[in-house]
């Protein structure tokens, strides 16, 4: 039968077959930003339109191509979340987060929405891992943000990864890497796309991220960004290569790096794995001392950055790290032999989850045989046999799966007995 509605282009479902690799994914992230000083952050689904076109940039890919935007019944314009930084520090600036007295270190899960040609570990829906550092302007959180992601690809067990680090300088020394640009593209200008052209004058550096393969060609040999930093820039560039070098995080100079939206200055870095072919960034990141005053905020220093968790997850199975699912989905499976023996088995099943036990029984009126079928696709350690003779001698038949032993067991007894079971195997398999 042909489904009569699908998931949109470009988004998915994450079913119970594979949502495990998610959960352990976004567990492992909290894990580390928990061990680092991170605490969770979120803010809503969609935000102001001007939002994002201030914070990112009129000129950009994202607002001029791929925002999700629309009018509410109020008449007010709203987008759906296109990045993960605007939005962090609007809520900073709003709860004037700045007053606690200490820098702010906060980490996000949030789904992000763009609409751009699916591809493999893109979507237009996707899940975005981030992390923001706002009111700390020195090179040593610039170290540590980047530390932060490289030992979370250690716990995730993906290796292979490597940083590349630039910088792109700051409004003081900016201006003349721009002049420099223009003078570079000014005789070329004919052979980039029309939104280059149109960059060329408000944002040359934007032409330096630009994807198409003309326009790609076209800045071979372009000035590089880390050869017009001022003083101040160069220091601060000099300083994060001094401390990664220091807390043994391994990356590469790479001046080709930009950055996609307006509101990074100085440092700029990405995460590539080869397992991802070409289109190999699975991180990307850096500081932007501007953004909050470019919102209405006070100027205050910040630097992050966001993981597509699906590109994290396809790299993983193309490296063949994807690893396997738990083989017990379930502790106790309930067996009921009798149709009297079904609300006793109900009722023993939500006991048991109360005591923290995993318990699951039959709701589709199955025979005994297909029950115990059932508990063993489950991997369930034990299975609970409720039938006439258990229930009129008001006790419960435990059958461990793995052994195939079976013992009768007061029913006043069953929790205990099965926690206590619980702990020996615990300390068997240590």
């Amino acid at each position: 039968m042909t489904p009569k509605y699908k998931a949109p282009r470009g988004t998915q479902d994450v079913l119970p077959q594979v949502s495990w690799r998610w959960q352990r994914f976004e567990a492992a992230f909290r894990d580390i930003c928990r061990r680092y000083g991170y605490a969770e952050i979120r803010t809503p689904l969609f935000e102001d339109t001007e939002l994002f076109v201030r914070g990112v940039g009129e000129g950009t890919e994202v607002v001029t191509k791929q925002m999700y935007t629309f009018e509410d019944r109020g008449g007010r314009g709203l987008t759906l979340r296109a990045e993960g930084t605007a939005p962090v520090v609007r809520a900073a600036i709003e709860h004037n987060l700045a007053a606690q007295g200490r820098v702010q270190k906060l980490f996000y899960i949030a789904p992000i929405f763009r609409y751009e040609r699916p591809q493999a570990g893109r979507y237009r829906q996707h899940t975005q891992l981030g992390i923001e550092a706002i009111g700390a302007p020195g090179p040593d959180i610039d170290a540590e943000v980047i530390a932060l992601f490289h030992d979370f690809l250690k716990d995730i067990g993906l290796q292979g990864a490597m940083t590349h680090l630039s910088s792109i300088g700051c409004p003081v020394c900016r201006p003349a890497f721009s002049k420099a640009l223009r003078e570079f593209f000014n005789p070329k200008l004919d052979q980039l796309c029309d939104f280059c052209q149109a960059r060329y004058e408000t944002n040359p550096l934007r032409i330096l991220d630009c994807k198409v393969p003309a326009d790609v060609e076209a800045r071979q040999g372009a000035p590089s960004a880390l050869d017009h930093l001022c003083d101040e820039c160069r220091a601060h560039y000099d300083g994060v290569r001094t401390y990664l070098d220091a807390v043994g995080v391994p990356y590469e100079v790479d001046p080709t790096i930009v950055r996609g939206l307006d509101y990074y200055a100085r440092t700029a870095f990405e995460v590539v794995h080869p397992a991802l072919g070409a289109k190999d960034v699975i991180m990307g990141g850096g500081r932007y001392d501007g953004l909050a005053e470019m919102l209405g905020g006070e100027p205050t220093p910040g630097i992050g950055f966001g993981a597509g968790l699906e590109r994290l997850l396809l790299v993983l199975e193309n490296a063949g790290r994807a690893g396997s699912q738990p083989a017990s989905q379930v502790d106790i499976y309930i067996a009921a032999a009798s149709p009297e023996a079904r609300q006793p088995a109900l009722q023993l099943a939500i006991e048991l989850r109360r005591a923290g036990l995993t318990a699951d029984l039959d709701y589709r009126l199955r025979g005994l045989r297909a029950q115990m079928r059932e508990a063993a696709r489950l991997g369930a350690a034990f299975t609970l046999l409720l039938g006439e003779e258990e229930l009129r001698h008001n006790a419960v038949t435990v059958r461990n799966m793995e052994t195939g032993e079976q013992q009768t067991v007061a029913r006043t007894e069953i929790g205990q007995h099965l926690l206590s079971r619980g702990r020996e195997q615990g300390e068997t398999e240590r």
